[in-house]
């Protein structure tokens, strides 16, 4: 799991080799200080020797100043090493998540995804910047000032080795609680990002409805818990300050007893009892640095875990080499197919598939909701594989064309209509970059989606806010419609995508997309009126396929479709 995620360390490896360096230049400078203060106050202020103070002085400030720099430096490299870190571990999941197929996709929601990237890296990254920073210089720090305090005097300092099991056993005891509760908390963040997210997406139906209170209600729920749990840890944490003081206090009075025995027999100086003190707090603050790092690792445990899930999740859909760039007439075949969202023949949601479509068809899809008609159509462009038996376009698997290429070729305008903030113009040409005002105008025409275009102040240069809020259902669909012609695929597919229009702009784009002779169209919709121009309509029942025929024969035998027809029309003809 390290080794998997430390590979986004990369061209910042120079930087993260350099960071813990300078800590360890920095701690020995650090370490060296009280040990010349020893010598500065027995050898110059006792026995008032200028000379002895001056170069001594002189010395303290050099190291003061290198302990500066290489401080300066350490942080520096620990701030580029872990932000890079953590800009090329959001790159690396971002970009697996860009090659995941809608099968991925389901096994993560969108808001995990969102707090993976996010909150995760961020925990990562904070710890990473602690190991190499903190987690060096606390052992660091910890053994060369104890090493330094048995040099000045070892029986005194044999009283580190009665405190410090007491401090480490019960510092390690706290922070192991600790981490207990902070793992709670970032559980219950997950849930509360979850919450929040599904509020402000659906904040209109919360106002349709006035559920505001019932939201708020829930919120605080969430709210109270994360407020609960970090309470929780932070009163657990806060023994370590009181604990950490007490072994402190004692060290330094044991020492003070013992030192001061000595002193008086001349076996010890003033100055070394000075710095044993000093190195004393060092060590003791050394060690309750480690357990906070113990802290803070633990916590990122998790999430170190959550991204590593991101990065070795195989995508389901793999592009094949030298895979094939062009799709000809827009054909299509479906052989005894077979499909399951998980992967399970006992638990199909199509079944024994077999149809033949041929290019430039105008085929419509109808049939109860949840009777799989968007899965069937989701296998041609590979948004999904099948489970079983083949999908042909021209006569040839869709498994062996450059994924790019097919879905260039097969464009499909889903269910949900997703348009991104930028103008119109912007999200129709993400159908096909930098494409002229002129053909987008033209095919704006086609999806009847000009004329309220041309209506806005700033016409095709008019804002979208995020998912199209700022336009009606209709206006979004027709856009979406647009965005897809613009592509001129061999292969249309419109998924319920005319359901928000009304019926006179529905037989207007119908009558438009009839006029695309060489683009095979394929049309789910729930009302029967949508797909009257069909040449052949495909009746979906249970995810089998109960009838595919024309309109005309199957108000003769098909009993579905004339339950549909006759609901929905009442035996009237339609025009248009």
């Amino acid at each position: 799991m390290i080794r998997k995620i430390v590979k986004s360390v990369r061209e910042y490896k120079l930087a993260t080799f350099l960071t813990p360096l300078f800590v360890a230049l920095e701690t020995i400078m650090e370490v060296i200080i009280p040990f010349l203060m020893a010598i500065l106050i027995d050898k110059g202020i006792t026995n008032s020797n200028m000379n002895v103070i001056y170069i001594t002085g002189i010395i303290l400030v050099l190291c003061a100043l290198l302990s500066l720099t290489f401080g300066y430096l350490s942080g520096y490299f620990a701030a580029v090493s872990s932000s890079g870190f953590a800009k090329n571990l959001r790159h690396d999941m971002y970009y697996k998540v860009q090659d995941f197929s809608f099968y991925n996709v389901d096994k993560f929601s969108s808001s995990s995804i969102v707090t993976r990237l996010t909150t995760d890296v961020s925990n990562v990254q904070q710890a990473y910047q602690m190991i190499t920073r903190i987690a060096v210089r606390a052992p660091l720090n910890f053994f060369f000032s104890l090493i330094m305090a048995f040099i000045i005097n070892a029986k005194v300092s044999l009283v580190f080795l009665c405190i410090i099991p007491v401090l480490i056993i019960s510092l390690f005891y706290i922070a192991s609680k600790a981490r207990k509760a902070f793992e709670k908390l970032f559980k219950t963040y997950d849930v509360l990002n979850n919450k929040i997210q599904e509020n402000v997406r659906g904040i209109r139906v919360v106002k349709a409805f006035v559920r505001e209170d019932e939201e708020i209600r829930k919120f605080e729920k969430t709210n109270k818990k994360i407020f609960d749990y970090s309470t929780l840890a932070e009163k657990i944490l806060a023994f370590n300050s009181p604990i950490m003081q007490f072994c402190m206090y004692l060290a330094i009075i044991l020492i003070s007893w013992f030192s001061s025995r000595l002193i008086i027999t001349n076996n010890m100086t003033t100055g070394e009892l000075t710095s044993l003190i000093t190195y004393s707090s060092t060590i003791l603050s050394s060690l309750m640095m480690l357990s906070m790092i113990y802290v803070m690792i633990t916590m990122a445990i998790p999430s170190v875990k959550r991204c590593v899930e991101i990065l070795d999740e195989i995508p389901d859909i793999k592009n094949p080499r030298n895979g094939i760039k062009e799709v000809k007439t827009g054909s299509i075949e479906f052989k005894n197919v077979d499909f399951s969202y998980v992967k399970n023949l006992d638990k199909l949601s199509l079944k024994n598939i077999n149809l033949k479509i041929k290019k430039g068809e105008t085929i419509g899809i109808i049939g109860a909701t949840g009777s799989s008609k968007t899965t069937l159509i989701n296998l041609i462009p590979r948004l999904y594989d099948v489970t079983s038996g083949e999908v042909l376009v021209d006569n040839i698997d869709v498994k062996k064309y450059d994924l790019k290429a097919l879905r260039d070729n097969v464009a499909v305008v889903l269910q949900k209509n997703v348009l991104f903030k930028g103008t119109i113009y912007e999200n129709i040409c993400w159908g096909k970059e930098n494409a002229s005002l002129e053909e987008v105008r033209k095919v704006a025409k086609i999806a009847n989606a000009d004329e309220f275009i041309m209506s806005f102040p700033d016409k095709y240069d008019t804002i979208l806010e995020q998912g199209g809020v700022n336009l009606s259902g209709g206006q979004r669909q027709r856009v979406c419609i647009a965005r897809a012609l613009i592509k001129k695929p061999k292969i249309l597919i419109l998924d319920d995508s005319t359901s928000a229009v009304d019926t006179k702009t529905d037989a207007n784009i119908r009558e438009e997309l009839s006029k695309l002779k060489s683009c095979t169209k394929i049309i789910i919709a729930q009302r029967v009126q949508s797909v009257m121009d069909a040449d052949r309509i495909i009746v979906m029942e249970n995810g089998t396929i109960n009838a595919f025929d024309t309109i005309e024969n199957l108000l003769k035998d098909n009993e579905i479709f004339k339950d549909i027809y006759y609901s929905q029309l009442k035996g009237g003809k339609i025009n248009g």
